[in-house]
């Protein structure tokens, strides 16, 4: 049933509006740290403009850095059903939306704020596939833990308001800061048509993303470098003493003395005037501090710390694989929870687009790309041993190879139906005559 004019405005202006406008306070915080304007090293209030600028060359966007570590291990690559082998149906409207690049866009948006969301409405050519931001959209659940779809969400693009729900598209604008209604419009979708993608979810609907837990280690890092750069501005080289010097007492004069004593390679002075040199500050211990809070944020991020670092001196082929394991356990712990997102998002566009069995398909599931750093020649070991030592068929193993899409692996398998080889002909041949035969 749809809405009246007054019901939507009062839930927007109520429920929706509110509870979006507190969501992206909390959200902006997190797209500082997560983007490169992250909250200020705190100095003095009598610092000068060379302290201020060293506390802003201090800023380096690790959280970005820990973002993007894992959103690179996820591409999605292929949909599989265990209930039927030609899924080209189901694929196109992935295909059709350019989601193999679009999705990496909501892949780092659920990690950096927790959670983001794709729609799906109806459209010219088939279902429209658009992913969003939690900055700019706002969705209630009645259960957020346990339902698929949300009761209704709000979209924010300027001063106008998109409200939809199970049954239509409703668009608000604000105007002189009151609520206007101004259409609807019905999308047949049955469902309120987003679906969510959570980074991680807890029993609560709580959804933690990559950034805001390690905000407190990043500052400390920046403060950490701050400090060194002070160090390394003001305090880096020894200074040259000279007490017991009779000083004119005409600043100028006493300028010209400084300079002289400065440049002169043989200092002279009277009885009783003694030179020396103040030892420079050292920064050695706050370089390792730096380095213990990088390999804390590294830690607990469960990122390697060679991807924050850079230094990878002489490891193993076993070391780098114990130094990714945790990498790979984080991805593919998401990699469950996106995947079942984007089934879950190629099921609503084909009940959409009316194909009902795909939309009931429940035993679909998401094949991610191989991104696994290996050389052709391992790949190739590894896959020729699966073959004659397990008995898989080599064409079922060609999507594996590294690089080789699910697309290619088609073809390869096209081009071998179209032209087999001379055993497989002369098989076949013999395979016509002994049926003729017995027939």
């Amino acid at each position: 049933m749809v809405m009246s004019q007054e019901a939507v405005v009062t839930l927007a202006r109520e429920v929706l509006i509110p509870g979006y406008q507190a969501e992206r306070a909390k959200l902006d915080l997190i797209d500082n740290w997560y983007r490169w304007n992250p909250e200020q090293v705190r100095v003095p209030g009598h610092a000068d403009q060379e302290e201020k600028y060293l506390r802003d060359l201090a800023e380096t966007p690790w959280l970005g850095l820990v973002v993007t570590t894992v959103a690179q291990q996820l591409v999605g690559e292929l949909v599989r059903s265990s209930e039927r082998d030609d899924v080209k149906a189901l694929w196109l409207p992935w295909q059709r939306n350019r989601m193999p690049s679009r999705q990496r866009a909501i892949h780092r948006a659920a990690l950096a704020y927790g959670y983001a969301y794709t729609t799906v409405m109806p459209g010219d050519s088939g279902a429209v596939i658009r992913g969003y931001s939690p900055r700019n959209m706002y969705a209630v659940y009645a259960d957020p833990v346990e339902d698929e779809y949300p009761m209704y969400y709000i979209r924010v693009v300027g001063n106008r308001y998109v409200v939809v729900d199970e049954e239509a598209v409703y668009t608000l604008v604000d105007q002189d800061g009151r609520l206007q209604y101004v259409t609807h419009d019905l999308h047949g979708a049955g469902v309120t048509p987003a679906i969510r993608y959570s980074n991680q979810i807890d029993l609560e609907g709580r959804t933690p993303g990559e950034v805001e837990p390690f905000i407190p280690i990043a500052k400390r890092i920046n403060k950490t470098t701050f400090d060194r750069l002070l160090i390394q501005h003001h305090s880096s080289w020894k200074i040259r003493t000279a007490t017991g010097l009779d000083m004119p007492t005409d600043p100028a004069e006493q300028q010209r003395v400084k300079l002289l004593l400065r440049q002169d390679s043989i200092l002279t002075g009277e009885e009783g005037v003694q030179f020396g040199t103040l030892d420079e500050t050292s920064p050695e211990g706050l370089i390792k501090a730096g380095e213990t809070d990088i390999e804390t944020l590294a830690a607990v991020s469960q990122t390697p710390a060679h991807a924050l670092t850079g230094k990878m001196i002489n490891l193993s082929a076993d070391a780098i694989t114990e130094a990714r394991a945790m990498l790979d356990l984080k991805a593919g712990e998401r990699k469950v929870g996106f995947g079942d997102s984007h089934v879950q998002t190629l099921r609503l566009a084909s009940h959409i687009e009316g194909r009902k069995e795909d939309a009931e398909d429940f035993t679909l599931t998401m094949y991610w790309a191989d991104l696994e750093s290996r050389s052709m020649s391992q790949a190739a070991d590894a896959l020729g041993k699966m073959a004659t030592m397990l008995g898989i068929p080599a064409e079922k193993l060609w999507d594996r190879v590294p690089g080789v899409t699910p697309d290619i692996a088609a073809s390869w398998l096209k081009y071998k139906q179209e032209n087999p080889s001379a055993e497989e002909q002369l098989a076949s041949a013999l395979n016509v005559q002994s049926n003729g035969s017995n027939g």
